[in-house]
């Protein structure tokens, strides 16, 4: 992507792409990625690579949730990622990749990786790895989330306790080069402003529903319609019309 493209221009190509109301609830969400892969893409050392797919689009899902119309995610998905160049489709596509070859393997081997830079580690994962490495690397909030997504997705990990996880997560970020603070910082603020935004769509569920019961028990309590006249029409003349008011 072009430096010399600004937000605005992201903004605008975003808005182009998808041009469909947003609601309030989701506007922070959309307004913030927006801006951090805007600023990701001018970036010279940084790659899209399986630590950031995961962690976009763990995020964005995240996020997301809730979002009506349901059928308008994915193409607000895509629109987010092009907006500033990325490809969406691909992205995802890390994003399965990397969760599918996590899952075969222990949490320890995945230790055994980070330990080896990224020998005998499977793809895409090796090339995260071995990015990391690289004296250009350029760290986002969005790979601190996908190791920790990665990490989920490995045997051995639904036994552990959420906080030991997370510890660890923080070790292995610690192992790979990554700054231990700016990772833990990262990972809490994550879950706190992911737990808020459930919060929030549960009780815009709840509102929802609300209105909902509020409207049906409005329809069942209206006044049925005045019912018709029974006289029968005498022989040769006109059923009565219907009465209007007047």
């Amino acid at each position: 992507m072009s430096a010399a493209l600004t937000v605005a221009d992201s903004k605008r190509a975003f808005h182009s792409a998808f041009p469909y109301v947003i609601g309030p609830l989701y506007r922070r969400m959309v307004d913030e990625l927006l801006v951090e892969l805007h600023l990701l893409s001018r970036q010279q050392g940084f790659q899209a690579d399986a630590l950031f797919a995961v962690g976009l689009v763990q995020v964005f899902d995240g996020f997301a949730k809730g979002y009506r119309p349901e059928g308008q995610r994915l193409p607000l998905f895509d629109a987010l990622c092009s907006a500033s160049g990325f490809n969406g489709a691909a992205l995802r596509q890390q994003h399965s990749a990397a969760r599918a070859a996590m899952g075969k393997h222990s949490v320890e081997a995945v230790k055994q990786w980070i330990e080896q830079q990224g020998n005998d580690a499977p793809e895409p994962i090796a090339s995260a790895l071995a990015s990391i490495q690289r004296p250009d690397f350029h760290y986002s909030r969005l790979m601190a989330v996908g190791l920790m997504a990665l990490l989920e997705q490995a045997q051995g990990a639904d036994a552990m306790d959420p906080a030991a996880l997370r510890s660890y997560a923080h070790d292995l970020g610690a192992s790979m080069g990554l700054l231990r603070d700016r990772l833990d910082k990262d990972l809490k603020l994550y879950a706190s402003n992911l737990e808020k935004m459930a919060q929030a769509v549960e009780l815009m569920e709840e509102t929802i529903s609300a209105e909902k019961r509020k409207r049906e028990r409005r329809s069942s309590a209206a006044p049925a319609a005045p019912t018709p006249p029974s006289d029968t029409p005498s022989e040769g003349g006109s059923a009565p019309g219907v009465q209007t008011a007047g």
